[in-house]
């Protein structure tokens, strides 16, 4: 998976076609009491397990099944992929992990979505001192991340860890919401989701109309090659939902499990679409699209030429993996593409 540092503070603005998005930057913060010890095989509870009130149920973990309290109180996330699921279904953690030192969390979320919670180090780098005191009652994160911390964390607290991130994670949101013990108001988002989808769609023409859209993602990254999205991802999902098209070459990647193709500057032209969706982690001179987006290979895209070439925030379209940030995508798609 590549790095998910946000871009800095100055997000490189979107093309003259579509409106400047603002997205409030806010702070995160996970916790939770430890968990009563955990019922049946593969289930670990923490050293505060005995201050867990309310019952405890099993969860399907990579690691097994985990003994988990019905009602958490105080939830640390990991990952942007955690911390969408839980503001998605209306918990605020106690703690959370962040991009990169001196980064804000998500963007996309409100200053009340995450007002009060605490920074508890780097995604993949947690820092076990401030988890533990927050006591935590439940964690969450995937093995992609953590996997090298899963003996310490769940000393600390019972953790729900899934298998990764990015792709299957529509699945990981239910897994998220059974740790939470929000399991209806999941069926409820994935019904608003898919309805929200399903409108776009009706929108932008109908099936066959948006299936004739070739679309393409493509990430800028300082220090590295630029990627464009293959269909392992979990932009192309957001993009498959509402139906449209995609290019044979993204169709054909298979970098990185199929996740995307990374191409050089010199090969720009290979995200040749009807539509391009174009976003820049790190600083946009420094990722080099500032470069390439004034070169004649960028400007010979058709989407490019046809005006249909979109600057869209990073933290947003590849970073936050969850409703939240899906049902936010679709309204700039329709926005996007609907004028």
């Amino acid at each position: 998976m590549s790095p998910l540092t946000p871009p800095e503070s100055a997000h490189p603005s979107r093309s003259s076609a579509s409106r400047r998005r603002l997205f409030v930057a806010g702070a995160v913060a996970l916790s939770g009491s430890l968990l009563l010890s955990a019922c049946g095989a593969g289930g670990d509870g923490g050293a505060g397990a005995e201050k867990s009130a309310g019952g405890t149920h099993p969860v399907k973990t990579v690691k097994g099944f985990v003994s988990v309290p019905n009602h958490p109180k105080k939830v640390v996330v990991l990952d942007t992929a955690e911390l969408d699921s839980a503001i998605t279904l209306g918990v605020k953690p106690v703690g959370a992990t962040r991009a990169d030192v001196g980064t804000s969390f998500l963007s996309y979320l409100s200053k009340d979505q995450v007002k009060g919670i605490e920074n508890v180090g780097t995604i993949g780098d947690p820092n076990l001192e401030k988890i533990a005191a927050l006591q935590p009652d439940l964690i969450l994160t995937n093995a992609e991340r953590d996997a090298k911390n899963y003996d310490k964390l769940k000393e600390i607290a019972p953790t729900v860890m899934t298998k990764t991130t990015g792709y299957p994670w529509k699945d990981n949101f239910q897994v998220h919401a059974d740790a939470l013990g929000k399991k209806k108001e999941a069926e409820k988002t994935v019904a608003d989701y898919e309805k929200r989808a399903k409108d776009v769609r009706a929108a932008l023409g109908g099936e066959k109309e948006t299936k004739k859209l070739e679309t393409n993602v493509v990430r800028f990254v300082e220090g590295a090659d630029t990627r464009v999205y293959g269909q392992k991802s979990y932009i192309a999902t957001v993009l498959g939902d509402v139906g449209l098209g995609r290019p044979q070459f993204a169709r054909d990647a298979k970098g990185f499990g199929g996740l995307g193709t990374d191409i050089s500057p010199e090969n720009i032209d290979k995200a040749e679409a009807d539509v391009v969706f174009y976003t820049s982690y790190g600083d946009a001179a420094k990722s080099g699209e500032t470069k390439t987006v004034k070169g004649p290979l960028w400007k010979g895209i058709t989407a490019v030429e046809e005006d249909r070439a979109f600057h869209v925030d990073d933290e947003l379209w590849i970073q936050g993996i969850g409703y939240t940030a899906a049902g936010k995508i679709l309204g700039e798609i329709e926005e996007d593409l609907g004028g």
